[in-house]
């Protein structure tokens, strides 16, 4: 059996607030949100360029009391795992999209008055796989138009 490794650890800003949904065809509730990080270089030049990343993410049961936690601009740290699909646009075009799949979601302000911020791990579920991504589940296109693309 060949070995492999899917993961990813984010830690950036929000840029939007996070969207809750609950996929009729599963019944399995997700939240989407964009999480913006920053690199540093210098060009050519020297001088020092900052560039920003703007990634998708999507966690699958995510509990309220984190929910409530990403408003944008909040600090936070994800940990998951990227998966790339393909869909077929309102104009018949094939896309393909990157999103990052949570498997931990932890904020890392102190707003609301809690030391520890809002956490959600879904390894610690005491269901049976709710919180992680139901087999055969792939989340439905982001409702953002191509223009809100930062490339």
């Amino acid at each position: 059996m060949a070995r492999s490794l899917n993961k990813i650890m984010l830690i950036g800003s929000l840029g939007r607030e996070a969207e809750t949904r609950v996929s009729p065809e599963k019944n399995v509730s997700y939240t989407r949100f964009s999480v913006a990080t920053e690199h540093s270089y210098k060009d050519k030049n020297g001088s020092w360029v900052n560039e920003t990343t703007w990634h998708n993410v999507v966690a699958f049961s995510l509990n309220e009391y984190t929910a409530k936690q990403l408003v944008k601009g909040a600090k936070v740290y994800v940990e998951g795992r990227i998966q790339v699909s393909e869909y077929t646009d309102q104009n018949q075009n094939k896309r393909t999209k990157a999103e990052v799949i949570a498997e931990k979601v932890m904020s890392l302000d102190s707003r609301g008055g809690s030391q520890d911020g809002g956490q959600y791990d879904s390894s610690n579920s005491s269901s049976s796989g709710a919180n992680s991504q139901p087999e055969g589940f792939n989340t439905p296109p982001n409702d953002s138009s191509e223009e809100d693309l930062p490339f």
